[in-house]
């Protein structure tokens, strides 16, 4: 069963949630043949209802010890900008959209995902246009992140933050 695994890692992000438990978004994803959606909803206040029907399940929860099992077991992953869950995701080879929360000031996550867009490994949007995103989606298209070099990620994220 194709799945679509969202998180907010630690934060809340409730634009986020509302858009992706949305009808529109619900019947997009179920148009491109997924099944099952998984929300990791963070601290925030939205709290989308558990859907169970023979063909789509939605459901959500706030925190888990690990998310690993459910990267691993999505096809799609769809997050904030945190460095953590791209890395995580990257490292898992799974395809990534990850959403800006433009409410954010300085926002060195907007940094982070244009930067790894460019490089071919991920896409980014904003909640306004998610839609359109999902519907461009050809995950054929993205190149794997190099595996297990956690030093390199960290130059990486020192040269985007203007650390270097």
């Amino acid at each position: 069963m194709d799945s679509v695994f969202v998180t907010v890692g630690t934060t809340s992000f409730d634009e986020l949630i509302r858009e992706v438990s949305s009808e529109k978004v619900t019947r997009i994803l179920q148009d491109l043949g997924y099944r099952k959606l998984i929300l990791q909803i963070g601290r925030g206040s939205v709290e989308p209802k558990t859907i169970v029907g023979t063909n789509f399940t939605l459901e959500a929860y706030r925190f888990k010890d690990s998310i690993a099992d459910d990267i691993k077991n999505a096809t799609l992953v769809i997050s904030h900008a945190g460095a953590g869950s791209c890395l995580e995701t990257l490292e898992a080879r799974k395809s990534l959209i990850v959403v800006i929360n433009e409410e954010l000031m300085n926002n060195h996550q907007l940094e982070l995902a244009k930067q790894l867009h460019t490089d071919g490994h991920l896409l980014y949007c904003t909640c306004s246009t998610l839609s359109e995103t999902l519907q461009k989606l050809d995950s054929t298209s993205l190149k794997p992140f190099p595996p297990g070099h956690p030093e390199k990620f960290s130059a990486f994220l020192d040269k985007v933050l203007g650390f270097q």
